[in-house]
């Protein structure tokens, strides 16, 4: 996996990694403004299994914004997020705070270059794959990493916070 110098893929999280020196591959596709979910719809136009596949997702955890990134064909389970992080009870966060705090819109949100650095949850099944994919900063661009390298960069951990549909 090489890191791919491709302007048109620039975003706040191509760069950060870049500058951290860290492996990875861009894969842009044509993204369907009509798709219904995007996560699945980037695994379908990638040719990649859903289950490498992660979106991110933002939730209030005790009041306080925390990311979850899960399988695309999975849910986030928000009593197994709030349990990961010690807290007791969580929700899903507003789409207009998770874009405003993360400075990317919904469908594109990265887990990697927020504007604010998050508590990141990366599902366990993660660790299955020697790299996962995960959005780009926007619609249309996945970014294939090594989950540690993941959590490396957003200072993460791994926890069970998928649930199967």
């Amino acid at each position: 996996m090489a890191r791919r110098a491709d302007a048109s893929a620039g975003t706040p999280a191509t760069a950060l990694l870049t500058r951290a020196g860290i492996r990875f591959t861009a894969h842009p596709y044509e993204h369907d403004p009509r798709a219904a979910a995007y996560g699945l719809e980037a695994a379908e136009k990638l040719g990649i299994e859903p289950e490498r596949v992660f979106k991110t997702l933002l939730a209030n955890v005790d009041g306080a914004l925390a990311v979850g990134i899960v399988p695309v064909a999975d849910q986030l389970d928000l009593k197994a997020l709030a349990a990961a992080l010690g807290g007791r009870r969580a929700e899903m966060a507003d789409p207009a705070v998770a874009e405003r705090k993360t400075g990317y819109v919904v469908g594109g949100i990265s887990p990697i270059g927020q504007k604010v650095a998050l508590p990141t949850v990366l599902d366990e099944t993660a660790i299955l794959f020697d790299t996962v994919l995960v959005s780009g900063g926007r619609r249309g661009l996945d970014l294939e990493l090594a989950p540690d390298d993941l959590l490396a960069v957003t200072s993460g951990r791994y926890a069970p916070i998928a649930r199967g549909r």
